[in-house]
């Protein structure tokens, strides 16, 4: 059996052609590998702004619940011993006294 001598120019050839096809699935496994963490990522930031639209839904109502009117008038009356005003307190505004003022 006789072997074929490999030259010099046909080694550096199989050896660049192998570094090339080892950085070619190196790249590959890297991507595949950065696409399954964003992946991740992303899905527990949509997690986040769900929870997070939640909480605000939450805050709303507990805002509309504290500035009802209701409420305000019952602390206004309770707490603060407010009363309604007298007739004499109450000052109308007239748009025609207004429009001649300017």
């Amino acid at each position: 059996m006789i072997r074929k001598k490999i030259t010099k120019k046909e080694l550096l050839i199989g050896i660049l052609s192998t570094l090339f096809v080892i950085t070619l699935v190196t790249f590959y496994i890297w991507h595949q590998a950065e696409t399954i963490r964003l992946g991740y990522k992303t899905r527990q930031l949509e997690e986040e702004i769900s929870s997070l639209n939640k909480e605000i839904e939450q805050l709303e109502a507990e805002k509309a619940s504290l500035l009802s009117l209701e409420r305000v008038e019952r602390i206004a009356r309770t707490k603060l011993k407010l009363i309604p005003p007298e007739k004499e307190q109450i000052l109308q505004k007239n748009s025609e006294t207004e429009s001649k003022n300017r």
